[in-house]
């Protein structure tokens, strides 16, 4: 029987068999992620790069009837969104819980699951639509250190965190003030973004730690993160 993974679009339940894509293009996305997860040095469990996949396919077949991404074949969401994760998790802190508010259709944070399978990865996403791909693709992926919330980061109960990852959430400053509650005493909030932008506005609780500057694999963008501490 052929494994099978659903979501509710509002008015139907749809299923989407893995290999409902073009086997072709499934193949040139695996090769793009295995090439680019090599070129990062990435150490990979059993499964990471099956899971990924699924991860990529899932997106594709769910674009296809919403709005989730500006990326919507399996190449673009490997180069795009699960590469550029990769290379995140490679400069981000080691943490036993981390968790990715706003994070829309799950990344960086389900890329992280995979790459992290000993952390607890914590998804806050206040999008409907959103949260319920998150729970599908879950699924898909059989992640069990995931907890998808759903809510705004500043109405949301926080779960005081070693590592929050605030990617696209609001403009520097602004996300570092919403991602505060979330982080434990000690703890690290990191705000990736590009090398154009702003630092946040110093907070008289968080101890800047500076930028660093990374770049996606293959022929990707270079990117930056701001790492900062919070004080008890």
């Amino acid at each position: 029987m052929v494994p099978r993974s659903t979501w509710n679009l509002g008015l139907t339940e749809v299923n989407v068999p893995r290999g409902t894509l073009l086997s072709e293009s499934l193949q040139r996305a695996r090769r793009l992620l295995e090439s680019g997860l090599s070129e990062l040095g990435t150490e990979l469990r059993p499964g990471a790069v099956d899971a990924l996949i699924d991860l990529a396919e899932l997106l594709a077949a769910w674009s296809q009837r919403m709005n989730l991404t500006a990326h919507r074949e399996p190449e673009s969401i490997v180069s795009r969104l699960i590469l550029d994760a990769a290379a995140l998790e490679r400069v981000l802190p080691e943490a036993g819980r981390i968790v990715d508010l706003g994070s829309g259709a799950g990344f960086p944070g389900l890329p992280l699951a995979v790459l992290r399978p000993d952390a607890e990865i914590v998804l806050v996403e206040a999008r409907e639509k959103r949260h319920h791909f998150q729970r599908a693709a879950i699924r898909r992926a059989a992640l069990q250190n995931v907890l998808p919330v759903r809510g705004r980061a500043e109405e949301v109960t926080p779960l005081p965190s070693p590592l929050v990852v605030a990617q696209a959430l609001a403009a520097p400053t602004n996300a570092l003030e919403l991602a505060i509650p979330w982080a434990a005493v000690g703890g690290w909030i990191a705000l990736p973004g590009s090398p154009s932008s702003e630092d946040p506005t110093p907070h008289p609780g968080i101890v800047a730690s500076g930028r660093l500057v990374y770049r996606v694999p293959g022929e990707g963008p270079e990117r930056t993160v701001w790492l900062g501490r919070r004080l008890g």
